[in-house]
């Protein structure tokens, strides 16, 4: 059973939600999604809303979705499923179907697509999103992650909800 809570309100750090214990950013409807892993982004206050920031590469199957959405989420599992948090990061939504994949189950969650095990569920609306330029970079050795030019795009999504399962 989920329960809708106030993000202020999450027992544990979103940097470590985010980085150690890694995420499921899915976009697209129960009947059309994709989802990845993602193990950077931002939790915080920006123009007077809590927000989410997320990086997409234009490459990334998911990519299409975040485009053509206006709603996404971000599902934690508390460090567990690494396995599964894995392919999700490696395999296409082109290629495979990562629900079959890993044995995660989708569920809808206010009209946006999350997974019956997630621990945590973030439902954002995207308010903003831009692309990264190399000219973007003050320090330069940031542009050691991006060696084939598949520069992000981020997307800035206001939360809407935050769910954690009871």
């Amino acid at each position: 059973m989920l329960k809708e809570i106030n993000i202020r309100d999450l027992k544990k750090s979103p940097v470590e939600m985010i980085a150690d214990d890694w995420a499921l950013l899915t976009a697209g409807d129960i009947n059309d999604w994709n989802t990845m892993t993602v193990s950077w982004g931002l939790v915080g206050e920006l123009w007077g809303k809590d927000v989410v920031a997320c990086f997409v590469r234009p490459q990334r199957h998911t990519f299409g979705y975040m485009e053509r959405n206006d709603t996404f989420t971000l599902s934690f599992f508390d460090g567990e499923y690494k396995k599964e948090l894995g392919i999700c990061g490696s395999k296409s939504g082109r290629d495979v179907d990562k629900s079959k994949e890993t044995g995660f189950v989708p569920i809808d969650v206010d009209n946006a697509v999350s997974f019956e095990q997630a621990n945590v569920i973030m439902v954002l609306k995207k308010i903003a999103a831009c692309d990264m330029t190399p000219d973007s970079f003050i320090d330069e050795s940031i542009m050691d992650n991006y060696a084939n030019g598949d520069f992000h795009k981020i997307y800035i999504g206001k939360v809407e909800k935050v769910y954690i399962k009871e």
